[in-house]
Order: structure tokens, then C-alpha cells, then sequence
């Protein structure tokens, strides 16, 4: 049976497999773009560096990491990590576009422009999350206990709410966090975004 751990340091090559293994609304994403390791780059290893005590994972019976849940509990103060310490490191391998022509390019610009204020949700949900899975541990219940186990620490915490983005094409993933509670927030064109509070 699968068990939910915390988050060890052990686990980052796990966490950049599962994020691109998922990341193409929520199918495997291997080889889409020139650079397996952007998917990681932006939505996984950074939050794990950032908060490991906000970062939980899915431990297979042979002890194989097979999903995650990755946070910040203040999203403005995460991206000015990210601006000012984490994507500087990164930059080599992943110049910023000239043109932003392709999805990559729109990937590696996302990297370029994350700042505090950038995120219009934030004032009531200032916390955020990504969360995955590998198919294998799907349809267990994991993913609603590791959101649970995210939440009750970010209450814990006293954070206000909490918003997440999901690829609109992911019909599977919206209808997962709606049954969760969690209620549609404003977002740019041809994005998605949900959000729930926990101070009522």
C-alpha cells in the first residue's frame, strides 16, 4: 500500500521525473520540449527547495517515489526567491527567447517574469501548490490526502487561502478540485485558476 511521507532531499530527480511524466495535462510530457528538466525547473524542485516543510510525498511498497505535493505558503515572497536566487542558477541552460514563439518560449518566459505582484489572487490566497502523480497511485485517494495533508498545515499556519492554475485541457484535474471545494477565480485568457479559503 502507498504511503505519504515528507519530503526528502533524496527525492528531487524523482520530483523532475514526475512533473514531466505528468506535465502534459496530466499525460507524459517527455520530450515535447528540447529540455526535460524545465518542467521541474518551474513547478516542482523550486518549491521543494524552497519549502521542504511544505512538501510531501507518495512512497510506493518498494519505496519508489510515485507522486508529490509541492507548496509556498506566500506566493510574493516565493517568486522573489525565485527571480532573485533560484532562476539566476538556471539561466545558462535556459536563455530567455528573443521571440516568445512556442510553448517552450512561453515556458522559459513564465521563468524570466515570475514577481511579487504578478499573481492578482493573491491578496486572499496567498498560498499556492502543484501537485502529481504517476497513473500507478491514481484513483487511490493520495491525492485528496495530500491536499488535505497541505491544508490542515497551511490552517495550522493561519494562511488565508490558497489558489492553484491548471491546464484548461485538464477536464480530469478541475473536476477534482470542485469536488474539494475549491471555486473558480479569475484568470487571464486561456487560463484556469481555483481557489478555496480557510479563515471562513
Amino acid at each position: 500500500m502507498s504511503r505519504i511521507r515528507p519530503y526528502r532531499p533524496t527525492d528531487r530527480a524523482a520530483l523532475y521525473e514526475i512533473c514531466v511524466k505528468t506535465a502534459d495535462a496530466g499525460a507524459d510530457a517527455t520530450g515535447v520540449l528540447s529540455d526535460d528538466s524545465l518542467w521541474g525547473d518551474l513547478f516542482a524542485v523550486p518549491y521543494a527547495e524552497r519549502h521542504p516543510d511544505l512538501a510531501w510525498v507518495v512512497e510506493s511498497d518498494d519505496e519508489r517515489t510515485i507522486g508529490y505535493i509541492v507548496a509556498t505558503d506566500d506566493t510574493d515572497a516565493f517568486y522573489t526567491w525565485f527571480r532573485e536566487e533560484w532562476w539566476p542558477t538556471l539561466e545558462g541552460r535556459h536563455p530567455r527567447p528573443v521571440e516568445v514563439a512556442t510553448r517552450e518560449d512561453r515556458m522559459i518566459d513564465y521563468g524570466y517574469s515570475r514577481a511579487a505582484g504578478i499573481e492578482p489572487n493573491v491578496g486572499d490566497h496567498p498560498a499556492h501548490l502543484h501537485i502529481d502523480l504517476l497513473p500507478e497511485p491514481q484513483g487511490q485517494g493520495l491525492g485528496r490526502q495530500l491536499i488535505e495533508t497541505l491544508f490542515a498545515e497551511l490552517t495550522r499556519r493561519g494562511v488565508r487561502g490558497l489558489h492553484l492554475g491548471i491546464d484548461p485541457n485538464n477536464a480530469g484535474a478541475a473536476a477534482f478540485y470542485e469536488r474539494l471545494g475549491m471555486t473558480r477565480l479569475p484568470a487571464e485568457p486561456g487560463g484556469q485558476i481555483y481557489g478555496v479559503r480557510f479563515d471562513g
